[in-house]
């Protein structure tokens, strides 16, 4: 099934699904990419999901980086540079990736993705030590360039930022500011992955591109719903409701990918 010819239910699933993962995001400040492109990508072709997904995260990421002020924005940016670099070469050849790989095993591949962010959010995969030469956590510019081009070479091709996440996380930041940086992280590389998508002819069509469009406006929506959410939901039941909701999609992607559901 495509993009294309899709029954008006399935249209409102998707639109809905669009809107949770947004609303997922505002609150958590992440889990976006996450959400939406491993729940479509189970009603849809593997690939086409993640393409579909790149306007509305791009949107949705335009829409909370507008919480950091001009000079939080500017501190992080020369802070993070190594780091967005690196991600954006990494992203590029991602994509790239992407029109390559079959779509049973790129189902499988982010399946096994979402369940090891889940794994690795629960603390059951302990994470490694960002740690500079001098002892400062995450200041180590090999280390940023190290995890921006692995990073960006999974998200370009999947959706999923895991480690970027994971490394932002390592840093001391304030749950409002790491919102924002790690909107200001995914801004950068979507901003260019839309415009590699269309040089790459990623979309399989002009109506799915056009459909991506559309799923700003329920993105949007949704973040605006998390936003609200965000200072009456307390730490513990937003984990759990993002890990409950990615152990289901990432089952679903592996047994749907392995054939046997």
């Amino acid at each position: 099934m495509t993009l294309v010819t899709v029954p008006p239910v399935t249209v409102a699933a998707v639109a809905l699904v669009v809107l949770v993962a947004g609303a997922i995001n505002g609150v958590a400040g992440f889990g976006f990419a996450v959400v939406g492109t491993m729940a479509l990508a189970t009603l849809f072709d593997p690939a086409t999901a993640v393409v579909f997904m790149i306007v509305p995260i791009f949107a949705v990421n335009v829409s909370l980086v507008s919480d950091l002020s001009v000079r939080e924005l500017r501190t992080c940016s020369a802070r993070f540079w190594p780091l967005i670099a690196a991600a954006l070469i990494g992203t590029v050849v991602g994509m790239a990736a992407l029109q390559r790989v079959p779509a049973a095993p790129l189902r499988v591949g982010l399946g096994v993705v979402t369940l090891g962010f889940v794994a690795t959010a629960q603390r059951a995969v302990p994470l490694p030590e960002w740690t500079s030469p001098g002892g400062d956590l995450g200041t180590s510019r090999p280390g940023m360039v190290g995890v921006g081009g692995v990073s960006g070479l999974l998200f370009g091709g999947t959706n999923v930022g895991v480690q970027l996440i994971a490394y932002l996380r390592s840093f001391d930041l304030s749950h409002g500011l790491f919102v924002g940086v790690v909107a200001m992280v995914f801004l950068g590389l979507n901003g260019v992955r839309v415009a590699i998508a269309g040089a790459f002819g990623l979309y399989p069509s002009t109506v799915v591109a056009v459909a991506s469009l559309a799923a700003v406006v329920p993105a949007i929506a949704g973040v605006a719903v998390g936003k609200r959410l965000r200072t009456s939901v307390g730490e513990r039941p937003r984990r759990l409701v993002v890990l409950g909701l990615l152990t289901f999609v990432g089952v679903r992607l592996v047994v749907g990918g392995l054939g046997i559901a």
